[in-house]
């Protein structure tokens, strides 16, 4: 009798367990909408005065790498500081290849 109700209560638990979750969705519900995610890379932007890719985005973090005038940038996100300075954090778009690897390729910049 013990055995049979073990047997009948682990069956019902793997049931729920293998069939529940057919209706979520991977990873839980979607906060975006499917038709307003982009995959297209956007084009990157061209720096027009020279500025300092800091590692954070405060003042006086240190700097990483000069940035000359017309540098391609791809903009990752932006951030609004406590005292009212706006910072992106940027990634350098010119080839690896070309681009010693020692030097940084992401950081943030002062606009």
């Amino acid at each position: 009798m013990i055995g049979i109700n073990f047997v009948l209560r682990w069956t019902w638990v793997l049931g729920i367990a293998l069939f529940l979750p057919v209706a979520l969705p991977a990873g839980g519900s979607d906060t975006f909408p499917a038709d307003r995610l982009c995959t297209a890379r956007p084009n990157p932007l061209l720096l027009v005065d020279n500025s300092c890719l800091q590692a954070s985005p405060y003042s006086s973090s240190p700097i990483l790498r000069t940035l000359e005038i017309g540098t391609p940038l791809n903009i990752l996100r932006t951030w609004q500081a406590s005292d009212g300075k706006k910072w992106l954090q940027v990634r350098i778009a010119s080839n690896e290849i070309i681009e010693l690897s020692s030097s940084a390729r992401r950081g943030w910049i002062n606009v």
